[in-house]
């Protein structure tokens, strides 16, 4: 009877086991979870101060440590776009001109509408002579980006080299009309118009390259020989003086042609 009555009461332990249980399993989720977030933000800080010290050190000139930096970034994010592209740039800097091109794709890999990367892939393959596939490059850039300043400028350069100069000129206005300030685009709009022969609209726009950059050399340089052409032997005198101090080596022959008239 007294077995039967033990039998039949419950184990005052059991609700108190079975709580603790329950807490014990809810602890042990909450801190895997807490550590799992723990880590991605490890990471992540990681991550941000691995691409700052290797644009630290790009900016200091130090491209090695900045190419190691950079490949710390992308151990932890192969994905990573930007680290990709400084990357190669990095490499141009080095004249490791396969390398450069090939970070260059991989980002393109990643993201086909990466601007940049097209841009600076144009870039690449227009310094190694490959006009075509930059001129390729430079579109799809605009394709993805139809303001993207540099690659209008650039693109109008292509096809000022290929002798296509109304195409040129397209693109050197379109450059201008996003970014007014643009003296890049002035100066090149010039080089179009005096390959032209039409000379007062060269004039107007070396004059704005200078007015926008006083310090533009290749722009004064441009305005002292068409002001010599045109025997206005002041203004050809003061421009090639502005060029010098700009940094631009001027022609010492025609530095002498213009010795009678200072």
């Amino acid at each position: 009877m007294i077995q039967k009555i033990l039998k039949s009461r419950r184990d005052p332990l059991k609700p108190v086991l079975k709580y603790f249980s329950i807490l014990t399993l809810i602890f042990l989720f909450i801190s895997c979870a807490g550590g799992a977030k723990t880590e991605k933000k490890s990471k992540a800080a990681s991550l941000e101060e691995h691409f700052q010290l290797a644009f630290a050190a790009a900016e200091r000139g130090n491209l090695g440590e900045a190419v190691s930096e950079y490949k710390e970034v992308l151990k932890i994010d192969p994905k990573h776009l930007r680290a990709h592209l400084n990357l190669g740039i990095i490499y141009g800097r080095q004249e490791k001109w396969n390398q450069e091109i090939s970070e260059y794709k991989r980002a393109i890999d990643i993201d086909p509408n990466f601007a940049e990367a097209h841009y600076n892939l144009g870039v690449a393959y227009n310094e190694r002579g490959n006009q075509n596939e930059a001129l390729s490059q430079y579109k799809k850039a605009l394709q993805v980006n139809p303001n993207y300043v540099e690659a209008h400028n650039n693109l109008g350069t292509l096809y000022f080299k290929k002798g296509n100069l109304g195409e040129a000129l397209s693109e050197y206005q379109k450059a201008i009309e996003i970014k007014p300030d643009y003296a890049k685009g002035y100066y090149n709009i010039g080089n179009v118009y005096r390959k032209k022969e039409n000379i007062e609209e060269a004039i107007a726009a070396f004059q704005k390259a200078s007015e926008i950059s006083p310090n533009y050399g290749e722009a004064h340089y441009q305005l002292a020989l068409i002001y010599f052409e045109k025997q206005e032997f002041k203004l050809a005198i003061q421009h090639a003086d502005l060029a010098g101090r700009s940094g631009i080596v001027v022609d010492p022959k025609f530095l002498e042609r213009l010795k009678p008239y200072r």
